[in-house]
């Protein structure tokens, strides 16, 4: 059965299969994990500290989803907005390593997710997805999502779609 933890260094080597899988897919979203776990465990465990972070930061918590000992998605929960997280980000972000794509892990992540923020006081979270992401956002709204909006992406002037989830209790 699947579940969340926290990335870990007793589980590094199944982290860096799934980093690889996405920089052998052209992404770079883990290439930090790549360069050095250490330093890569140390960055998000200071996100979970507030006293830890800048100002302009808001604290939160990384997971990675496990099925079969192998690391199979990435999830954020983040306890606040900012005016960024409020554009692009929201509370919660997940991803799905490529190769273990259509397969519900995505869902998964999410709904488990969810569970994350009610535990930790949420009642309701942003979720914001590119517009032209339809994979993405099926999850979101298969979880409840509502849209409530959208904006334009500051870096790449791409449509992104806002949906707010009541977070079951």
């Amino acid at each position: 059965m699947a579940h969340l933890e926290k990335p870990c260094r007793a589980r590094m080597q199944a982290f860096l299969r799934m980093a690889q899988d996405w920089r052998d897919h052209g992404e770079d979203r883990y290439e930090h994990a790549l360069r050095d776990f250490d330093a890569y465990l140390a960055s998000i465990q200071r996100f979970e500290d507030p006293a830890q972070l800048p100002a302009h930061l808001v604290p939160g918590v990384v997971f990675c989803l496990v099925h079969d000992e192998e690391v199979v998605a990435g999830a954020r929960l983040r306890f606040g907005l900012n005016a960024a997280l409020q554009v692009k980000g929201g509370h919660i972000g997940y991803d799905v390593r490529p190769s273990s794509r259509r397969q519900g892990f995505g869902s998964l992540a999410l709904q488990l997710t969810l569970r994350e923020a009610r535990r930790r006081g949420l009642e309701r979270v942003l979720l914001t997805a590119d517009t032209d992401n339809h994979a993405s956002i099926r999850i979101i709204e298969k979880c409840g999502g509502t849209l409530s909006g959208g904006a334009a992406c500051p870096e790449s002037g791409k449509p992104i779609s806002h949906y707010w989830i009541e977070v079951p209790r």
